[in-house]
């Protein structure tokens, strides 16, 4: 059993050329006994972005706070708290900040897609 917050959970800032100002933090997954998926919350800061990539395995994206934007396979889409998605495998994404204080999103992805 695991029980816990998210202001509880530490976070760990991504670096690289293809993403700006994205802090990632496993909120579920393996270590906390969900074996195949793992539940992460990541929260771009303003003008921020995650890559944009493709890769074989789905996930599904939920909008906590501010408003973003989901590149999905060429069209962009709008997205606020309490919007969802599902990317398939296969399509190239991204999300990106487009409004408030921070652009917070969860997403799920089977354990091999958190790297």
């Amino acid at each position: 059993m695991f029980v816990s917050h998210r202001d509880e959970i530490p976070g760990k800032e991504l670096s690289g050329d293809a993403l700006k100002d994205v802090t990632k933090q496993v909120l579920i997954g393996p270590e906390q006994g969900w074996d195949d998926y793992v539940m992460r919350m990541l929260t771009v800061g303003k003008d921020g972005f995650t890559p944009r990539h493709a890769h074989d395995w789905p996930h599904i994206v939920y909008v906590v706070e501010g408003e973003g934007i989901l590149h999905l396979d060429g069209t962009d889409y709008n997205v606020k708290a309490g919007s969802t998605a599902f990317v398939p495998g296969g399509k190239e994404h991204q999300l990106m900040y487009r409004g408030g204080d921070k652009f917070v999103f969860i997403c799920i992805v089977p354990k091999e897609g958190d790297k």
